[in-house]
């Protein structure tokens, strides 16, 4: 018997890499996107229902016809930028979305979510490296809005035993190795895409935004995780939702920081082009450093990164 699962946001970024995992563990992945940012071409190892998470009576109707055992929720808004000019777009979507979304699953009795969340909820870290116990006091209204669906999770699990895990994950980077699949957003706002965009001749220079921070090189540091990494972490988190029977949070990153003029180095190294770099001002909002201490993930979820290079990341992304 096909087990499906309903991948909510299947045909963006992160969420087709994870239909991807999907098939190959044995699980028919239905995407469920409404194809705002996401692309039918994302689409490969299951079908697309074309719908909104507002859209109740479209939810309802393809939980009706699938009866998924699990979902998997990618559907976001992700723009930082934007969710602090336009906030209530975020919240809309992001919060009164998943509501909609977490209703339609009470009543067709699906009792397992894995949640995309993002280190976004923790705020400036008060101390590195992140662990899930660090407070989360988010600072714009995108990591807010993911905070407030983490607490909607708990109340759904309490009333309803809908049980959940929540990925609070860092920077996603690379792309599917076997090159089927890889990032496309419109505006991109991501380093790794911009940096190549640059390298291809298609944008004049990268920005750097604040080269005066303390950090060892004056830019910010991140920790980036690949895309398939993610992808299979969200399948591990399917399976200890299945075998535990219990609500859980974990941070994925690799435990790495990696500066911005880091990965520009890494980048030209990896396309043997030049790339200009312009240091501008700094965004208001942005930490210093964010870097994971993913250890309960690989503790509880059996998680191990299979690329947490940055070079290979980047190759990933190059091809």
């Amino acid at each position: 018997m096909a087990r499906h699962v309903l991948v909510t946001g299947g045909a963006g970024y992160v969420g087709s890499h994870a239909c991807k995992a999907l098939a190959s563990a044995g699980y028919t992945p239905i995407a469920y996107d409404n194809l705002v940012h996401g692309h039918e071409w994302a689409v490969r190892w299951g079908p697309l229902e074309k719908g909104d998470i507002l859209d109740k009576v479209r939810l309802d109707e393809v939980l009706r016809k699938y009866r998924p055992e699990a979902v998997m929720h990618f559907a976001a808004f992700a723009y930082v930028g934007e969710s602090v000019g336009n906030p209530g777009k975020y919240y809309r979507n992001n919060l009164c979305g998943t509501v909609t979304l977490l209703e339609s699953m009470r009543d067709h009795e699906v009792e397992r979510i894995v949640f995309s969340s993002t280190c976004s909820t923790y705020g400036v870290p008060q101390s590195l490296p992140i662990k899930e116990t660090h407070p989360q006091n988010p600072v714009n209204p995108y990591g807010a809005s993911k905070r407030m669906v983490e607490r909607m999770l708990e109340d759904f699990d309490a009333a309803h035993g809908i049980k959940s895990v929540c990925l609070r994950y860092f920077n996603a980077a690379g792309a599917d190795p076997d090159g089927e699949l890889g990032e496309d957003h419109d505006p991109e706002t991501h380093l790794i895409p911009l940096v190549l965009r640059t390298a291809l001749g298609q944008r004049p220079s990268v920005a750097v935004y604040g080269g005066d921070y303390p950090t060892p090189d004056g830019t910010c540091v991140r920790d980036y995780v690949h895309v398939a990494d993610l992808a299979d972490a969200h399948v591990g988190a399917l399976r200890f939702l299945e075998e535990r029977g219990a609500s859980d949070r974990f941070n994925l990153g690799t435990g790495r920081g990696a500066s911005v003029k880091n990965v520009l180095e890494a980048a030209r190294r990896v396309t043997g082009r030049r790339i200009a770099a312009d240091v501008v001002a700094r965004r208001p909002g942005d930490p210093p450093q964010l870097v994971a201490d993913p250890t309960r993930a690989v503790e509880s979820l059996g998680w191990r990164p299979k690329y947490p290079e940055l070079e290979v990341q980047i190759e990933h992304a190059w091809k």
